[in-house]
């Protein structure tokens, strides 16, 4: 006897549009979930293997999650830009078409591939809480949303840090889209006016946050442009930095510089902060002065002869892609035949595993040390490989005992005491794209705002909303946990934008959102792509799974549940209840929302894929 949760939506089989925690997807028809022929490879009723076409590029590529955002990046890169420059264009520019989901008072991860060193680099845009929180006098409510929530905004200082170091353009020039359609407006798509509807009750608690999206106080309606003059205004003051240093003769490097001190340290940042202090908040304007963006080493593994390299702490969602990969490298996936119970089965229990270990040790690298060469290890991996069963589903486990913290003597479970908030984890929301220019360097990039919205609140005359980092599931409950929220402490984001080489040169770059389920939809991407041979839009839009936890993943026994598409063959759903895991279908189309660029080696050609569980789009020149 085993058990499965049949959403609703599933079940009868009817148009839907994908929402959850994958982040929502487009319009498609359900397919009946016992129905076994055709689907393994994400067939479509025509006997395609994808709904889209992956798309062609020569002099370059731009998959990213809207149309207008992906435009806006191949008008760069057809403007001589490299893909650094592109990449800053499409961080601004989505942060007017998916406004819920990132934005530049948000953070996020970038991973860059030099072409001219041959070197993969991680940006780490993502800032810290309110050195004046005090998690002792702040409710679970006040973490998650309003005045008393969010984090220092770390994209603006990634922008500055990109086109300082890999980009060729002024910022003045990059940011000329996001301009043009924060002045003009863009029209609303139908994901947008969802999320609005959704949202309104939050978007209303705050004046300059409901003037933008409930304009006139009514909700906008399909087609209808949406204006971002603070926005606007605050993107044209650093382009105005910028040009005022430039007249005076400084190099472009300066110019960026002082971009970055107006919006950390001058007039933006005095906006900020006075918005904060007037309104009962805790930023100060010492807190936005203590910023800057790191360049770090990515997290490392080799799977099966290909160098996988992806995000660091305070990323957690690298750590675990990497530490999945590292465990189920042992068994010989490809002849369990692609979405089989026996490789799925393998899937869940890596994951398992992996998310024990980094919600265990993962924390802000200024706080404690992350044992990161101990996670990545070949040994550590085969250490926690010994607690797979094939033919019985684990509990979910304890964390593992890297060497490095056994020779500190330290033991694994150190925080395991109550909980003083709510342990049931806020959910994330995040975007994500990939761009490759004509040398040959690539840009991925996963920004967010944490939950839809962030937190709520739009910040003064900025247009800016912040990420709501402060809250549960960024942040531990257990007051004796590393990851406890603090202030000062940078929150651990799942955020993982992944770059794959093969003998010292580039193959793959992907990265999706999805909060909870982004290591582990990068993962089963990595198997489709690497063990299955797949194409990236086929690889992309294979049915997926995703496990969860409640109360959440830092608890040692919490209760799992394997959330699957409904495209799964009804002997593979069946298997997996017998083999023990507690199973729920979702929509079809519903985990995660990935892109990526796949470079073919034998031919040197590229092509971009683009998820149509939500509003990704791929072009190419």
């Amino acid at each position: 006897m085993f058990c499965v949760r049949l959403s609703l939506v599933a079940a009868v089989g009817c148009l839907v549009i994908g929402c959850g925690c994958g982040g929502g997807g487009v319009d498609q028809l359900s397919l009946d979930p016992t129905e076994e022929a055709g689907f393994r490879l994400g067939r479509s009723l025509d006997g395609l293997v994808a709904h889209r076409p992956a798309v062609a590029g020569v002099n370059g590529l731009v998959t990213a999650g809207h149309p207008l955002a992906s435009m806006a990046g191949m008008r760069i890169l057809m403007q001589g830009g490299k893909a650094a420059d592109a990449a800053v264009t499409v961080l601004a520019v989505l942060n007017q078409v998916e406004p819920m989901m990132s934005g530049a008072g948000g953070n996020g991860f970038v991973t860059f591939y030099d072409a001219a060193s041959g070197l993969v680099h991680s940006l780490n845009a993502t800032g810290a809480a309110p050195r004046a929180l005090d998690p002792a006098t702040t409710s679970a409510d006040e973490l998650h949303r309003g005045m008393r929530a969010g984090v220092v905004p770390g994209l603006v200082g990634g922008w500055i840090a990109l086109l300082e170091r890999f980009g060729t353009m002024t910022l003045g020039q990059v940011l000329e889209p996001a301009i043009e359609y924060a002045e003009r407006g863009h029209p609303i798509d139908p994901f947008v006016v969802r999320e609005i509807t959704h949202s309104r009750a939050l978007l209303e608690r705050y004046p300059a946050t409901a003037a933008v999206f409930l304009p006139g106080g009514k909700l906008p309606v399909l087609g209808q442009r949406l204006t971002y003059p603070d926005l606007a205004r605050t993107l044209h003051k650093l382009v105005e930095a910028e040009e005022t240093a430039r007249l005076s003769g400084a190099t472009r490097e300066v110019g960026l510089r002082a971009a970055f001190t107006r919006f950390y340290r001058g007039d933006i940042a005095r906006e900020m902060s006075r918005f904060y202090e007037e309104n009962d908040g805790l930023f100060t304007r010492g807190d936005f002065a203590a910023f800057e963006p790191t360049w770090v080493e990515p997290v490392h593994t080799n799977y099966r002869g290909y160098d996988v390299y992806s995000s660091p702490p305070t990323s957690r969602g690298g750590l675990e892609l990497v530490e999945q990969l590292n465990l189920i490298e042992a068994f010989d996936v490809t002849s369990m035949g692609h979405n089989s119970p026996e490789l799925l089965h393998l899937v869940v229990e890596s994951i398992k595993l992996a998310k024990a270990d980094i919600y265990h040790f993962v924390t802000d690298p200024l706080q404690a040390e992350t044992p990161i060469a101990d996670l990545t290890s070949k040994g550590f991996a085969e250490q926690r490989r010994e607690l797979i069963s094939v033919d019985r589903a684990m509990s979910y486990p304890g964390p593992g005992l890297p060497e490095r913290v056994r020779l500190r003597a330290e033991s694994p479970e150190e925080w395991a005491g109550g909980s003083v908030l709510p342990e049931t984890a806020r959910p994330g929301s995040t975007t994500s794209f990939s761009v490759i220019d004509r040398w040959g360097n690539v840009a991925v990039a996963t920004p967010t705002l944490g939950s839809r919205w962030g937190t709520g609140v739009m910040v003064g005359g900025t247009g800016l909303l912040f990420n709501n980092g402060t809250r549960v599931g960024s942040t531990s409950p257990y007051p004796d946990h590393r990851n406890y929220v603090r202030g000062g402490q940078v929150p651990i984001l799942n955020n993982a934008p992944t770059v794959v080489m093969k003998g010292g040169e580039f193959i793959l770059a992907l990265g999706t959102p999805g909060g909870e389920t982004i290591g582990q939809t990068q993962f089963q991407m990595l198997l489709n792509i690497i063990d299955f041979q797949m194409g990236i839009q086929e690889a992309i839009e294979a049915p997926r799974l995703a496990v969860s936890a409640n109360p959440n993943f830092y608890r040692s026994g919490a209760d799992l549940t394997v959330l699957l598409e409904p495209r799964m063959a009804a002997s593979v759903v069946s298997r997996l209840g017998e083999l023990g895991h507690v199973l729920e279908m979702l929509p079809p189309y519903s985990l995660g929302s990935m892109q990526g660029i796949l470079r073919n080696p034998d031919t040197g050609t590229m092509t971009a894929g683009a998820d149509p569980r939500r509003m990704m789009y791929a072009v190419g020149w």
